[in-house]
């Protein structure tokens, strides 16, 4: 099964609240871009953006140029049924992350919670790293959100790549500078918890 028919799959059969990675409100990621990038035209794109209610969040936040892309198109669907006539203020793409054509020095913001750690091949991660060079400025910040090392080891019936801090700032290399890590502990709708390792760069 390919990685699309795979996510649309999930999307179809399970409710936006039955994922072990669905959050209500992802408060860190939300402080993390506020902290970053405090001016509102700041452009943003969302990686994995999903279902997500980051994109709420943003727009409640005053944030204007907002864009959320995904694999599936089922969970770009979803999203916008959620939000209605506030859904045409977002650009949305339909996309495989190591494979769309994004345009140069778009982004001032890249955010991605839980697509990378699922890059297990290393091709895919260079390609990737690619990506985030070419779309987000320079002087840009990037925003990834992986398992940390004490994590799930699979996810949705896929293996997945954990992390600390210094092997997933090792992925991206000296032009991405390290401002800061932490860990979070996120609590699933099923009662159990995963540990999330957020990083955030700038862009030299």
């Amino acid at each position: 099964m390919s990685s699309r028919a795979h996510w649309n799959k999930i999307y179809s059969e399970k409710a936006p609240n039955a994922v072990s990675w669905y959050r209500a409100h992802l408060e860190t990621s939300l402080g993390l871009i506020e902290q970053v990038s405090p001016g509102r035209s700041s452009a943003i794109i969302d990686v994995g953006g999903g279902e997500s209610t980051l994109v709420d969040d943003l727009l409640a936040h005053g944030y204007k140029d907002v864009t959320v892309l995904d694999i599936s198109q089922t969970a770009i669907d979803g999203n916008k049924s959620r939000l209605g006539e506030l859904s045409k203020q977002i650009k949305w793409r339909v996309a495989d992350i190591t494979h769309v054509e994004l345009e140069a020095s778009a982004f001032d913001v890249w955010h991605d919670r839980a697509v990378f750690h699922f890059l297990t091949s290393l091709h895919d991660r260079a390609a990737y790293v690619r990506q985030v060079a070419r779309a987000t400025r320079r002087g840009g910040y990037v925003i990834i959100s992986t398992f940390g090392v004490e994590g799930p080891r699979k996810c949705s019936g896929l293996d997945v790549v954990r992390y600390d801090a210094e092997s997933l700032h090792s992925e991206f290399g000296v032009h991405f500078r390290l401002l800061g890590s932490s860990n979070e502990t996120h609590q699933t709708p099923f009662g159990t918890t995963q540990q999330f390792l957020y990083c955030y760069c700038r862009v030299e």
